[in-house]
């Protein structure tokens, strides 16, 4: 885990609103961490294309949450993805 966070920042999924108004992330090499809190059965849009969203937390504050929208080969390769995985 160290040789993969060299030369990264980690920000806090609690943290992300805050650091996205006071810094410029597209400058920065930065990860963040979240677990799956909340699962909505997957969704269409008008053209039929199927998409899943998922609430991330970083379990430090419980009141600010992420949501995560996959579509595409993305979706389809982890719709199935458990809830609690990091």
């Amino acid at each position: 885990m160290e040789r993969k966070m060299a030369n990264r920042k980690l920000i806090r999924l609690s943290q992300l609103k805050s650091k996205l108004a006071a810094e410029n992330l597209e400058e920065i090499d930065w990860v963040t961490f979240g677990v799956i809190v909340k699962k909505v059965t997957p969704q269409s849009t008008n053209n039929g294309r199927t998409f899943s969203i998922w609430r991330l937390n970083d379990l430090r504050d419980l009141n600010q949450c992420v949501s995560l929208f996959l579509f595409g080969e993305v979706h389809k390769e982890h719709w199935k993805t458990d809830q609690g995985t990091v």
